[in-house]
């Protein structure tokens, strides 16, 4: 919360081997410029790169790059694009890395990017993803991580770290969200045509990404949870909407959709309230009732377990 307003600089380092997937999706993100039909932040963004001018590419193409990595000595928020050669680190990278956390720079590691922040000593004790490819030799290079393989990121005080490929658009999106509330983050997901929230504790892939057939994708249920948050949604009323023992139903869903009924529906409903909590100036207790957490005490306590503050100063931070 406390970054709200000081969040204007942008900083993303590109290194040889540059995975353009990664940078890319950085860029959807934080470099995009102001468009007349929302009225979402606009960053000062800037690429560099550790020796400026050509950087070698991963496929097939090349980058320009003209900025050094002065660019992030100045950045409020430093990003670090995942590149092919991961484990081999730039002095000058990881002496840059440390000197702006040092500074009190958010940091966020995309991908193998996690590796440098590993370098500079800053993951120790820390809360920490990667590629899911990558996380065994994350733990054995650096014992002392706390590395969460089963996870899209991690946010764990200003270092916010990020599994493999679209994964970096979820953590960006929820550090958009986390600085500037769930308005903006939701109407960048629309620019960029994706889901506006992915929680960060799904699973980064999940036992049956490719259903066998229409009837056993759980996406007409989930949108009808959506839509009716305040009906009882617990494992025995799901299941028998969805015409399957609890325990099938259970065991399924945590399959398919990568967190279990009940984390994803309390994730709903705390979404929900969220933007309850910033367009509207109904009570905690009526938006408690209209989301399904039945009362105050309850909505105040997932509320507070998910997102790190209370529904009032959420509210106080992003109202409209």
């Amino acid at each position: 919360m406390e970054g709200v307003e000081r969040v204007q600089r942008v900083a993303v380092v590109v290194q040889d081997g540059a995975e353009p997937f990664g940078l890319g999706s950085l860029v959807e993100v934080w470099g995009e410029p102001y468009h007349a039909d929302d009225d979402n932040p606009v960053f000062d963004f800037q690429v560099c790169t550790p020796r400026p001018g050509r950087v070698r590419g991963r496929s097939d193409f090349d980058l320009h790059i003209e900025r050094g990595l002065e660019a992030v000595a100045e950045a409020d928020l430093v990003c670090l694009s995942p590149k092919h050669d991961f484990l081999n680190q730039d002095p000058a990278v990881v002496e840059a890395v440390r000197a702006a956390y040092e500074r009190g720079a958010i940091l966020y590691a995309h991908c193998s990017g996690v590796f440098e922040l590993g370098a500079a000593g800053l993951l120790d004790g820390r809360e920490c993803t990667t590629h899911w490819r990558y996380t065994s030799r994350l733990a054995a290079m650096y014992p002392e991580a706390l590395v969460r393989p089963d996870v899209l990121y991690c946010h764990d005080g200003t270092v916010l770290t990020g599994a493999g490929s679209a994964a970096g658009i979820d953590a960006s999106l929820h550090l958009l969200r986390d600085l500037y509330g769930a308005r903006v983050a939701a109407t960048t997901a629309r620019r960029i045509v994706v889901p506006p929230h992915r929680d960060g504790g799904q699973a980064q892939f999940i036992a049956r990404p490719v259903p066998d057939c229409d009837d056993e994708t759980f996406g007409v249920l989930q949108q009808w949870i959506v839509e009716n948050l305040h009906e009882e949604l617990d494992v025995d009323a799901l299941a028998k909407r969805a015409l399957m023992s609890p325990r099938t139903f259970a065991r399924r869903f945590r399959d398919e959709v990568g967190a279990t009924p009940h984390v994803w529906v309390t994730r709903q409903r705390v979404l929900r309230a969220e933007q309850l909590l910033e367009q509207t100036d109904h009570s905690i207790e009526r938006i408690a009732g209209d989301v399904g957490f039945g009362n105050a005490a309850t909505l105040r306590h997932h509320f507070s377990r998910i997102r790190g503050v209370s529904p009032q100063r959420y509210r106080r931070a992003f109202s409209a």
